[in-house]
């Protein structure tokens, strides 16, 4: 696993001379270490709808986030105990102005600490790969890194993501957009939690306080007995350079394993 955090984080480096994206975004999600076992096959279904956004398009052409709905299936296999591969196939969306499009496609690579649902300290690092159709992106390709620091705790989760965006103009123009997420687990199935969105702009030069993005949500994460995880959230802006309020949700489901069901 250390040889494949080293490999991400060679091939941002290596890349980072080839914006972060300007609009909304298709998943709002604090990433834990979780990983799909080895042979599984997942899918995970986000969907946020802006329903008070900024009016304004973030370039000419683009899509605005006032009104509009984002969304993207996530599919995911475990290839090793340490690693998963993911696929957001396809990124669409929703505006008042342009109607339904698609946005682009994102391959993903998730490293982390075996067996993170029961440990105590947990760490990984996401990888993602974006392809971004005009009306999402000025540029054709982003991509996003991820690091992950976490504590189960008997009665609360605590995860942080400082997450790092390129749009391959250079690591001093890397955009910090970290995420914080914690939750109280009233039940194994039930929990209740705040989560936080951040952009504070590129390395060189954050923005000031009021041009940052700053959204905070209150989730609830319930585990049906089906198999089916749902989490749901309100968010609300914290700044004028942030979306008012947005909805989202997020629905997962194995759909194949290879593994024999335990009786």
């Amino acid at each position: 696993m250390r040889r494949a955090l080293g490999a991400v984080f060679a091939l941002l480096a290596f890349t980072a001379y080839a914006a972060p994206v300007a609009a909304q975004t298709d998943e709002i999600q604090v990433y834990d270490g979780g990983l799909a076992e080895p042979g599984t096959f997942n899918l995970t279904l986000h969907t946020n709808f802006i329903a008070s956004g900024l009016n304004e398009p973030a370039f000419s052409g683009a899509v605005t986030a006032h009104r509009s709905l984002n969304g993207v299936p996530e599919w995911a296999i475990g290839v090793t105990r340490w690693l998963e591969l993911g696929l957001y196939l396809p990124v669409y969306s929703r505006d008042d102005k342009m109607g339904w499009g698609i946005d682009g496609f994102k391959p993903r690579v998730l490293v982390a600490v075996p067996d993170a649902d029961s440990r105590t300290f947990v760490y990984g690092l996401n990888f993602e790969f974006s392809v971004n159709n005009s009306r999402w992106d000025t540029k054709r390709y982003t991509s996003e890194l991820r690091p992950i620091v976490g504590w189960h705790l008997p009665s609360w989760d605590i995860v942080f993501n400082p997450i790092l965006d390129t749009a391959y103009d250079g690591l001093t123009q890397l955009d910090f957009a970290p995420s914080t997420r914690v939750v109280y687990k009233k039940s194994a199935q039930l929990g209740l939690g705040l989560e936080e969105y951040a952009d504070f702009g590129p390395l060189n030069g954050f923005y000031s306080g009021g041009n940052q993005g700053h959204q905070l949500f209150g989730v609830v994460d319930y585990a049906l007995k089906n198999g089916l995880e749902l989490q749901a959230g309100v968010g609300v802006g914290l700044t004028d350079a942030t979306d008012g309020l947005t909805f989202k949700l997020i629905l997962a489901r194995d759909l194949f394993s290879r593994r024999t069901p335990k009786p």
